[in-house]
């Protein structure tokens, strides 16, 4: 089973439960979706509105929990934790992986400076064993980890939730992309017509040549037959001269004497 189809499955599954409970029955729904290894969107949670309904009351620290999830990162976490509950083990791993994955929204070359102040780690080794193991064999991350440069190169990240503001400036990057497909695809087609045209004149051109060459052979092919038929009748002892000769009185020899 890929990843796209597994987090459908879960985000159905979690969905469920939380439209059938209410209050402090949702804190565990979301304490379970949060450090599930395999769930990382959280908007369609957020979304039911029962879990919408923790707003203002005592157990809405957790729907911002669940808000964390779906859009912050490890240091956003840290910088609140004193308003925020204290997170599992599991819910430490899942928020860090997501933090990789927002750091490869916008650069796919990540330093290790960058990681390990972002991750809170404190050694190479352990970044390189928590980008592999947690990262790249979860299959949320691929890349190629440079130990000479000191960086993680980004071949693929999986995508994160879409953060507040977020689509108006998504939907702009995508219109703008559009343009330049449709100016580069009228390119294309220009290019292509021109070819197109530029063929026919070259056949157009080729046709004409060969046609002038046709009546170059055809008049040489002529001359040459008018010209061997004027050497059979001007050739000295011929037709013509013979009968000349034939038809020319012949003198009498005088008689001998």
């Amino acid at each position: 089973m890929d990843i796209e189809q597994k987090q459908a499955e879960l985000i159905e599954d979690f969905v469920k439960q939380a439209e059938n409970l209410r209050g402090g029955s949702l804190t565990n729904v979301i304490v379970q979706a949060t450090s599930h290894s395999s769930l990382f969107a959280f908007s369609e949670i957020l979304s039911v509105p029962n879990v919408a309904e923790l707003q203002g009351t005592e157990y809405s620290i957790f729907l911002d929990v669940l808000r964390l999830f779906a859009h912050g990162t490890w240091f956003d976490y840290k910088s609140n934790a004193g308003r925020l509950p204290t997170l599992v083990p599991e819910q430490v791993r899942k928020l860090k992986q997501l933090t990789v994955l927002t750091l490869a929204e916008t650069n796919k070359i990540l330093p290790y400076e960058q990681l390990m102040q972002e991750l809170d780690v404190t050694n190479v080794r352990e970044l390189e064993d928590f980008l592999i193991n947690e990262c790249m064999y979860a299959g949320i991350v691929r890349g190629k980890l440079d130990q000479l440069r000191r960086c993680f190169e980004v071949q693929f990240a999986a995508g994160r939730d879409l953060r507040p503001g977020q689509l108006a400036g998504m939907i702009q990057t995508l219109a703008s992309w559009l343009s330049t497909s449709d100016n580069l695809l009228m390119s294309i087609q220009e290019k292509i017509k021109w070819a197109d045209t530029t063929g026919e004149i070259q056949k157009k051109h080729r046709k004409e040549i060969e046609e002038k060459v046709e009546e170059v052979k055809k008049s040489l092919k002529a001359d040459l037959e008018l010209r061997g038929h004027d050497e059979i009748y001007s050739e000295p002892g011929g037709v013509m001269e013979y009968e000349e000769d034939r038809i020319r009185p012949k003198r009498r020899r005088p008689p001998l004497s």
